[in-house]
C-alpha cells in the first residue's frame, strides 16, 4: 500500500469516527463520510467493500487507540490498584467517545471480530491470570474476566445514556463491588509454622470431602474450603 493510498484510508477512517463521533443516533451515511473526507463512492468501497466494512475498519482503529492508551497506564505493582486504574481508563475512553464506544460494544458480532479487539479482551484475562498467580481470584480467569467486562461495558452505557462524567459515584460503587466480587484481599502470613499434624489433619479431611456438593456450604464455599485444605496440606 502506498503512501498515498494509506493516508486516504486513514482519512475516510477519520473523519467516519468524527461523524460518528458527533452523530446523536450513532448512525452515519456514506455520502457524509465520502463529502468530509473528500472522496468519492467508489473510492470508499474499494477499501472498505460497504458500510459494514467501514465500521469494522472504524472499530479496529478504535480498539487499537484503546489499547494505546490503556498500555500507557503503565503498572503500579499493586494488581488490585492497576484494576481500578484500568476501569477508570476504560469507562473514561467510553464516555469520551459515546458513538464510537457504540460501535465498539453495542452492536453484536462487530466488537469482538477484530485483532485489536481480541487483543483488548486478552490483555484483560492477562490480568485476571496474575491475580490468580497472585492467589488473589476468587473465580476462574476467563470468567473473571467476562464479569468485569460486562460489569465495565455496562456501567459505561448507563454513563452515555444519562450524560454521567467518568468520576461518576455510582461507576465508583459498581468498580469497588465488582473488585471485592472478583479480586480477595492480599494474604498475610504470620510465622507461626504449620505443623505436621495440622497438614495431616487437613489432608485427611480433604480426602473426606465429596467434590460435589456439601450440605449447608455454597458451590463457591466448598470450593473455597477445598483450597483452603489443599493448601495447609501442602
Amino acid at each position: 500500500m502506498t503512501t498515498e493510498i494509506k493516508q486516504t484510508r486513514d482519512r475516510i477512517i477519520e473523519v467516519a469516527a468524527e461523524l460518528l463521533a458527533a452523530s446523536a443516533s450513532g448512525q452515519i451515511s456514506t455520502r457524509e463520510v465520502c463529502e468530509g473526507a473528500g472522496v468519492r463512492p467508489p473510492t470508499l468501497y474499494h477499501h472498505f467493500g460497504d458500510k459494514d466494512g467501514l465500521l469494522q475498519a472504524v472499530v479496529s482503529d478504535g480498539f487499537e487507540r484503546y489499547l494505546a492508551r490503556k498500555r500507557s497506564l503503565g503498572t503500579t505493582g499493586d494488581l488490585a490498584n492497576d484494576f481500578r486504574r484500568g476501569w477508570d481508563m476504560h469507562v473514561e475512553f467510553g464516555v469520551t467517545n459515546p458513538a464510537l464506544y457504540h460501535v465498539m460494544y453495542g452492536q453484536p458480532g462487530k466488537g469482538r471480530s477484530t485483532p485489536a479487539a481480541e487483543t483488548a479482551h486478552a490483555d484483560l484475562v492477562a490480568m485476571m491470570r496474575e491475580l490468580d498467580d497472585a492467589g488473589r481470584l476468587r473465580l476462574p480467569a476467563e470468567v473473571a474476566a467476562g464479569v468485569v467486562e460486562a460489569a465495565a461495558v455496562g456501567a459505561t452505557f448507563q454513563l452515555i445514556r444519562t450524560g454521567g462524567t467518568a468520576d461518576d459515584p455510582v461507576c465508583a460503587l459498581v468498580r469497588d463491588t465488582v473488585a471485592e466480587a472478583v479480586i480477595a484481599p492480599a494474604r498475610t502470613y504470620t510465622t507461626s509454622p504449620t505443623t505436621p499434624q495440622l497438614r495431616q489433619a487437613a489432608a485427611r479431611l480433604s480426602a473426606q470431602l465429596p467434590h460435589g456438593p456439601v450440605a449447608t456450604l455454597r458451590a463457591s464455599e466448598t470450593a473455597l474450603l477445598h483450597e483452603w485444605l489443599a493448601e495447609l496440606a501442602d
